[in-house]
């Protein structure tokens, strides 16, 4: 079955669909990835620390999760986890540090 929200890795333009899902300090990270320019560090970040959580990376073409689509899914992740707001910003530094770490060694 084939789903056109879903794609192999997150896509970037699901972001505004996951404002208001938590509470004021991811909306806050929402809003700095949302005001941020294409590609930035901070889309990257973003898209590497949504992948890791949600697990894209297992994810294939018959899975339930990919018939449900990329929005679905990332939402339903975003609810059901169980730690702080804070924690999902920490997991999105680590994410922009890795990232920053990686083009300078390149």
């Amino acid at each position: 079955m084939y789903n056109s929200d879903t794609e192999v890795l997150f896509p970037i333009r699901v972001v505004p669909s996951l404002k208001g899902l938590r509470g004021p300090e991811w909306d806050h990270l929402i809003d700095l990835v949302l005001g941020s320019k294409e590609n930035s560090i901070e889309q990257l970040a973003f898209v590497l620390m949504i992948v890791r959580l949600v697990g894209c990376s297992g994810c294939n073409a018959d899975s339930f999760r990919a018939m449900r689509g990329c929005t679905k899914c990332t939402q339903q992740s975003i609810k059901r986890y169980r730690g702080e707001d804070s924690d999902l910003v920490k997991l999105y530094e680590k994410a922009k540090q890795e990232i920053l770490v990686n083009k300078r060694n390149n």
